[in-house]
């Protein structure tokens, strides 16, 4: 197995070209204008005669290519009939690859899947544990309503395997069947509830995700396994220690008393302590400690965390962070810094994540990250979104003592060409001024400097910053609102503006001189000045209205009759209001005599916050704390309990534990006893080998990790022979079973197993090894004193362990046919109901409406993207293949043909500077890094339309020059053919009228009546597919949009003489009259 696999690596390593979506070929090849999307049909047609060849090497090397292409991203989906039948082979390496092939297009390709549904059923009964596993894994692929009983039949048997993997397949397919079928919850719990009880590794992340996913409420279930996955948690895989961490802490949460009480009272009584003496001091510490002690399953939790902070996962050390910071005590939480800054080393993804993360931690603690101080200052390679949460991080961690160091980085990051950045660095330092007083002035001495910066945006900020700093502090800053007053001459920000207006106005009896001239300035350009600022520019003459009427009256009437014809309401409104507030009149109210003492009340000075501040209600290292939006399916961890709930229910796990093993180990001893099999000398053998029975463990600990941790493409290739030493086993096994019952224990099997081959230890020993080696160190007394107990109920327990002989097996159904069914072959335990339905399973039943086929005519005609005269040398044109989007599935498809003309080499040719309309996307083909002279390359580019006819706009670039290129599509290439039947086409269109359908009356051409005819020409001029129609003079055609899955129907019928009627049906009409507009003159014209 390991020789073949080692072959196929090497074969997809050399045999297949470098990069995905881009083949080079040479200027004379003809297959070098279709490369990726090409219908290729001699390559297809050669590997389905390899398949359906009687060698199976031939069906082997097929089934290589095959998955070689689905690793690469190209569609194998036509090959579908030609692989499945090939699930029954009996050559072990083809069957593994068909599975393979199968786990991928089960979904899209179900009904041809359900085909073959009584193999995958006899598979789930193979002696080897990949192909059980496989066959589980598809069939739980084929998402059908109808076969959800058997899916459940299957989880059932495989959650009782022997193997390991088996059984972490089965915990998979929980949550597939839980999403198909929401009503087999309560069934799919009790699978769950058998699955948390086991002792694998490898098992336990894939229970835990499916309980995470089907039951999350139902704590009951993890009391009896919370030591058991505690102590296990370190040799679980990285994706399940993520998951079951994640589980735990919210366990936590509601079963323990909040650990921070304790530093709340340590810090309380630490003010006082300091004129008491020892011994009150001492008296006082000893009723804090009776107050509160921790939990001994809150300290193990705890413990066995710490190790995974070295882990080399980043999503490990994270979700172990979190967890320290929701549950340790807060004179622990501290541990998890130096593994939380370690992680900044890593790419930018990550550490955009752990940065908001420490973020919100810093506001709350900052003596955990301020050793690591200069860990936060910014690099020059840093991409903006780490930038600023950098200086995030640095202002909350700023204190009297770092203080200076502080600004003096901060001067630095002002002057940044990044000037988003350096925006933010302004606002950061007007958030130290206020939060530490003694650097106060300094800072705002700084900003003033910072206003004569030649850059407006900097100017802006500042602004904007000293108002909010001259707000807190009102005392004589009458200098520097003299100098923000003649900025008004340069600013054009509209903030700013506005910021300097109101600054005046709440300051103008200070500068009694300048604010009359600034409004006076103000009036002239009133009618040009941003909707904020004229709001600013009307409190402004109000203000002096008030206390200096005499200088400004006739300058406020002339703004309040400005602002009455304004086109913005809002601005109409508040001219209205202050004109009756400040103009005495008739009609004025009450309100006229407060006038003063509305618009000059002392306002209360803004709060600068972190916008962090608020993000720690949610679960740090989640989506929701990310986006501080709630996100679907996020679990809201609860608050401490007030009393903490009974820790015994945690106990029954490890008695239950103890019973069952000792009930297992008398099991065997009976069998011997009955059988005579061992020898006397032998048994106490085995008896004295107890003592050395850690020394074992330990062994099989390091094989346990290997097993946990590995992937799944090693146990693809290493399992075979271990599956083939369990059959050897089995059958030696079944010789010595004629006055027993068949035991489904998978402990007691593998014991016995190991007795009887001991030569075999290596191989088929991991699982009963994985089973022991996983025991909590709390289960050593209880374990004895249990086994004192099973050995006097020895008896009692053996009748009861038998299994039903009338259990339902899957084999029972393997008989079944999609076509015809004989019911006789059914058992009596299927219910009447179930057999109706899977009687009634065929093709038409079960295949959907709308399901997306091969287009029926691909055409050859290519755009110009660049000519080669305009792009020096480099010629572009590009074509559509019809073909689905491998890079999205709202993407079209377009293949783009580079050639270089010239006798020298081209070389980086790329796109960039993308100018797409908004909504959408496109997916640029990896850069070239050189095209020889006379050689062509043919790339693979992915566009979303949004369903529309827009160009795409952007750049055609080389190491040189950069050539603006655009793409129009055609308004048939939106489309993708559907195959539906004639009742479901009649059905759609009954429900696309009124509106939704567009339709014209054409004369059409003689020779353009022949349905052949007929059929070329529209499907040349659109992506269309054929429906079957029962009459001569109508044709049918369907497709849907790419981008929204829209149905377009359209419909030609042929009426006496020479006219046609077209009949378009789709709920984009906007794409609908385009193309009734393309399709009248290509049907009409002779």
């Amino acid at each position: 197995m390991s020789g073949n696999s080692l072959s196929y690596s090497e074969q997809l390593a050399g045999g297949e070209p470098p990069e995905l979506g881009q083949e080079a070929t040479p200027a004379t090849s003809p297959s070098g204008a279709f490369g990726l999307f090409s219908s290729d049909l001699k390559k297809n047609e050669d590997l389905k005669q390899m398949l359906e060849s009687n060698k199976d090497s031939a069906k082997l090397d097929a089934m290589k290519r095959i998955v070689g292409m689905i690793a690469k991203g190209k569609n194998a989906s036509e090959l579908f009939p030609a692989v499945v039948k090939n699930v029954a082979s009996k050559n072990i390496e083809i069957k593994k690859l068909v599975y393979v092939y199968l786990v991928r297009y089960a979904e899209e390709q179900q009904d041809l899947a359900l085909l073959s549904i009584s193999t995958f059923q006899r598979a789930l009964k193979d002696p080897n544990q990949l192909i059980r596993a496989s066959a589980l894994r598809v069939l739980s692929s084929i998402r059908v309503p109808i076969i959800v009983p058997i899916m459940m039949l299957a989880i059932k048997e495989a959650s009782a395997d022997l193997s390991p993997y088996v059984r972490k397949n089965a915990a998979h397919a929980i949550q597939k069947l839980y999403s198909l079928d929401p009503e087999q919850k309560e069934m799919l719990i009790e699978v769950i509830e058998k699955l948390l009880k086991d002792k694998s590794t490898l098992v336990a992340g894939s229970v835990v995700m499916a309980f995470e996913e089907v039951c999350p409420d139902r704590i009951d279930l993890i009391h009896r396994n919370y030591r058991k996955l505690c102590n296990l948690l370190v040799d679980v895989e990285e994706w399940g220690q993520v998951v079951i961490i994640h589980m735990l802490t919210r366990y936590a949460r509601t079963q323990f008393v909040s650990p921070w009480k304790e530093d709340d009272n340590v810090e309380e009584n630490r003010e006082n302590n300091f004129y008491e003496s020892d011994e009150e001091q001492k008296e006082k510490n000893d009723k804090i400690k009776i107050s509160y002690a921790m939990d001994p399953d809150h300290r193990l939790l705890i413990r066995n965390t710490k190790p995974l902070l070295q882990s080399r996962n980043a999503a490990v050390v994270m979700a172990v962070a979190q967890l320290y910071w929701h549950l340790s005590p807060k004179s622990e939480a501290g541990i998890i810094s130096k593994s939380l800054v370690r992680l900044l080393r890593s790419n930018r993804e990550v550490q955009y994540i752990v940065l908001q993360n420490i973020a919100t931690m810093s506001i709350q603690r900052k003596g955990m990250f301020e050793p690591y101080l200069k860990s936060f200052y910014v690099r020059s390679t840093d991409p903006t979104m780490i930038k600023t949460l950098k200086l995030e991080i640095l202002t909350n961690l700023a204190n009297e003592a770092n203080i200076s160091t502080l600004l003096r980085e901060f001067q630095t990051y002002v002057k940044s060409q990044d000037k988003q950045f350096a925006a933010a660095t302004i606002q950061a330092i007007g958030r130290c001024a206020t939060n530490i007083s003694e650097v106060t002035d300094t800072c705002l001495n700084g900003l003033v400097c910072l206003l004569s910066n030649r850059d407006e945006i900097i100017v802006a900020e500042s602004v904007v910053v000293i108002k909010k700093l001259l707000q807190m502090q009102p005392a004589q800053h009458g200098e520097i609102i003299r100098h923000m007053a003649k900025l008004l001459d340069s600013i054009t920000v509209p903030v700013a503006r506005a910021s300097i207006l109101w600054l005046i106005g709440e300051n103008c009896e200070r500068v009694p001189k300048i604010a009359p001239d600034v409004l006076r300035k103000m009036a002239k350009s009133f009618t040009g000045e941003d909707d904020l600022v004229k709001l600013q520019i009307l409190n402004l003459g109000a203000k002096l209205y008030l206390t200096n009427s005499k200088q400004t009256k006739l300058l406020t009437q002339y703004i309040l009759n400005l602002g009455k014809y304004d086109q913005n309401y809002d601005i109409r409104d508040r001219t209205r209001f202050i004109r009756q507030l400040i103009v005495p009149n008739e009609k004025s109210g009450a309100l006229s005599k407060y006038a003063k003492k509305i618009f000059l009340a002392q306002k209360p000075a803004p709060l600068l916050e972190s916008p962090f501040k608020d993000r720690d209600h949610f679960q740090l290292g989640t989506l929701s704390h990310t986006l501080n939006i709630k996100a679907s399916g996020y679990l809201e961890l609860s608050n401490w309990p007030e009393v903490a709930p009974d820790p015994s229910v945690r106990n029954v796990e490890v008695i239950e534990s103890a019973k069952e093993r000792t009930s297992v180990s008398g099991k065997v001893k009976k069998v011997k006893a009955d059988e005579k099999f061992y020898s006397e000398s032998e048994e106490d053998a085995s008896n004295n080998s107890s003592n050395s029975e850690s020394e074992s463990e330990s062994e099989s600990e390091d094989e346990e990790k290997e097993e946990g941790s590995s992937e799944e493409s090693s146990e693809y290739s290493s399992d075979e022979s271990d599956s083939e030493s369990d059959l050897d086993n089995k059958n030696q096994v079944a010789k010595h079973k004629s006055k027993t019952t068949e035991q489904s224990d998978s402990d007691a099997d593998e014991k016995t197993n190991t007795k009887l081959k001991s030569s075999d230890s290596s191989d088929s020993d991991s699982s009963s090894t994985e089973e022991n080696s996983s025991d909590s160190e709390s289960d050593t007394e209880s374990d004895y004193e249990s086994k004192k107990l099973s050995k006097k109920e020895e008896k009692k327990t053996w009748p009861e362990r038998k299994p039903s002989k009338k259990d339902v097996s899957l084999l029972d159904l393997d008989d079944f046919n999609p076509v015809s069914t004989p019911v006789a072959v059914l058992t009596p335990a299927i219910s009447p109901g179930l057999i109706a339905d899977l009687e009634g399973l065929n093709l038409s039943a079960s295949s959907p409406v709308i399901n997306v086929s091969t287009p029926v005519f691909v055409p050859m005609k290519t755009h110009e993207l660049l000519h080669r005269m305009s792009g020096k040398g480099l010629a572009a044109s590009y074509h559509f293949p019809r073909q689905p989007c491998i890079f999205g599935d709202h993407m079209v498809s377009v293949q783009v043909t580079l050639k270089n003309t010239t006798d020298q080499k081209i070389e980086n040719i790329h796109l960039s500077d993308k100018k797409l309309p908004s909504g959408m996307r496109m997916h640029v083909f990896s850069p070239i890094e050189s095209l020889e002279p006379g050689g062509s390359i043919t790339v693979a580019m992915g566009i979303d339309f949004c369903d529309s006819t827009q160009t795409a706009c952007f750049q055609l670039c080389t190491k040189d020059d950069c050539f603006s290129v655009n793409i129009q599509p055609p308004v048939g290439e939106l489309l993708l053919p559907v195959a539906m039947s004639e009742k479901d086409f009649r059905r759609e269109q009954g429900m696309l009228t009124g509106m939704n359908e567009t339709s014209a009356t054409i004369i059409a051409s003689p020779q353009n009546s022949a349905p052949p005819v007929i059929l070329q020409k529209i499907v040349n001029v659109a992506n269309l597919g054929i429906v079957p129609s029962g009459q001569d003079n109508i044709h049918r055609f369907a497709a849907k949009t790419v981008h929204s899955g829209s149905l377009m129907l359209v419909t030609v019928e042929l009426k006496e003489g020479s006219t046609a009627q077209l009949i378009i049906n789709t709920e984009k009409t906007v794409i609908g009259s385009i193309l009734l507009r393309e399709l009248k003159p290509v049907l009409s014209q002779g």
